[in-house]
């Protein structure tokens, strides 16, 4: 649902908590799938959250993230993430 970006105030606490525990979360797709969701997300979904945003970003940090097939771009997208809230 993230991915269609519906209900996004409520899920996306969810899902970073479920990103907390592990990053390499799968929804429906493959191993990643949930951060790749997340990450994809306009930045108007986050601007009322940035206490979750720094959750996430705290989650990415300490992950290898070549051990997770993801798709082009997602690691362009985790190293904007973690640029942004540094």
């Amino acid at each position: 649902m993230l991915g269609q970006e519906i209900a996004v105030p409520i899920l996306l606490p969810l899902a970073v908590d479920v990103l907390a525990a592990d990053p390499h979360a799968e929804g429906d797709y493959y191993p990643g799938d949930l951060l790749w969701a997340v990450l994809r997300l306009p930045a108007a979904a986050w601007s009322a959250m940035p206490e979750v945003r720094q959750r996430l970003a705290a989650a990415v940090a300490v992950v290898d993230l070549d051990d997770v097939h993801l798709p082009e771009g997602a690691h362009d997208a985790v190293a904007s993430l973690l640029r942004t809230t540094a």
